[in-house]
């Protein structure tokens, strides 16, 4: 239920400079009024000269750092932040976890949590940050997982943050709309939600899954953690669930084979500003390539059925990463967790330009299928989008 905003920001005020202040973000902006800086992070710190109340603010392009002591100067500190109009507060302390966001209508939706377990205290300047998600975040005692998965997720968020800009808000007309295809348990669905709100931003998160049971147990989480509002599951199938509105960022983390060039064709059609996807297996290109023999001189390359595999791997999402080109994307495949964790390591993420391709590009995508005599599904799934020529 909408609270009055005085009345919420008072309890904001009253965390952020309480003794229990572990972390705090504001960012967003209200409707029809603009901050003076994009962000601003606080954190209680201890320094020689004394405990501090650390503020960074950025304003898009340069960040500011200042420590200031308890007491008045705090105080002042704080009540300018919050005069400002940001649109989203999170909060976060040694026993809860507040969040609230301003709505159109100039009122606070607020969420509260309680803290699994008690937080560290503040540390140093040099404390090594290792996950941005602490694995011992509260979430992981509602969602599981094991320590292998949640590296994985750990990995994933990285890459997103490396993606996103700071303020990937600051040009889009409502919230930062996410959709996490194939998303199973949700694991990155929740950490993705939790990640992005801890930023600051305006989020709303869909998660798709081909099982109904998968979206009961999955809406049940959501349920229990408070954000029901912000997080919500369908079933169906990647290629044909109902999202609406559509996305801005799209995720697949390890959708298998053919489901990676669906998510991928979907964020296409969508429109999608960014899209991440890890892909799993690669049995299309791998099936494709043993029908007929290799174009010479590269027979060696898939007469050994190992050797085969890993080509077709490499293959595979080199065109998939040619084909977001071909349709306005700027794309990378880089790898986002160590093999030791997962050998599906690599990441295709491509951010949305609207760059038309060149004539060197197109060319040089229809040399390599035509000289492989091989149709990607990719291809065929983007072809109501407007085929390659």
């Amino acid at each position: 239920m909408p609270e009055p905003l005085d009345a919420a920001l008072a309890e904001v005020r009253a965390l952020l400079l309480g003794p229990a202040l572990t972390r705090a973000v504001a960012a967003g902006r209200q409707r029809g009024r603009r901050p003076s800086v994009v962000r601003a992070e606080l954190r209680p710190v201890a320094l020689k000269a004394g405990p501090r109340l650390q503020i960074a603010t950025s304003d898009g392009a340069r960040p500011y750092t200042r420590n200031v002591t308890p007491g008045p100067e705090a105080d002042t500190a704080v009540e300018a932040l919050l005069a400002e109009p940001f649109g989203n507060w999170h909060v976060e302390t040694a026993d809860r976890t507040l969040q609230l966001r301003v709505t159109k209508s100039g009122e606070a939706q607020v969420h509260r949590t309680a803290a699994a377990r008690p937080v560290a205290a503040p540390a140093g300047h040099d404390r090594a940050k290792d996950y941005l998600l602490d694995p011992g975040d509260p979430i992981f005692s509602e969602i599981g997982g094991s320590a292998a998965k949640r590296r994985q997720v750990d990995a994933f968020l990285r890459a997103l943050a490396a993606t996103l800009p700071e303020q990937p808000a600051s040009d889009l007309t409502g919230p930062l709309r996410v959709v996490d295809l194939g998303c199973g348990n949700a694991y990155l669905t929740f950490a993705a939600y939790r990640y992005l709100s801890q930023r600051g931003l305006d989020v709303e998160l869909v998660g798709v899954d081909v099982r109904d049971d998968q979206r009961r147990r999955n809406t049940e989480l959501a349920e229990r953690l408070g954000w029901a509002d912000r997080v919500r599951f369908v079933a169906g199938s990647i290629a044909d669930a109902v999202v609406d509105p559509a996305p801005d960022l799209v995720l697949a983390l390890h959708a298998c084979d053919t489901a990676t060039d669906e998510a991928l064709a979907r964020a296409v059609r969508w429109g999608a500003r960014w899209v991440l996807a890890a892909p799993c297996c690669h049995h299309d290109i791998a099936a494709q390539l043993r029908a007929q023999p290799a174009p010479g001189p590269y027979d060696l390359l898939t007469r050994q059925g190992i050797l085969r595999e890993r080509f077709a791997d490499v293959l595979t999402d080199a065109l998939r990463a040619a084909l977001l080109r071909l349709h306005g994307y700027r794309t990378e495949v880089v790898e986002f967790v160590d093999s030791a964790h997962t050998p599906r390591n690599l990441l295709i993420r491509a951010r949305r330009t609207d760059t038309p391709p060149t004539d060197g590009q197109r060319t040089e995508y229809r040399e390599l299928v035509g000289q492989w005599r091989i149709t990607p599904r990719l291809e065929i799934l983007l072809d109501q989008a407007g085929p390659v020529r």
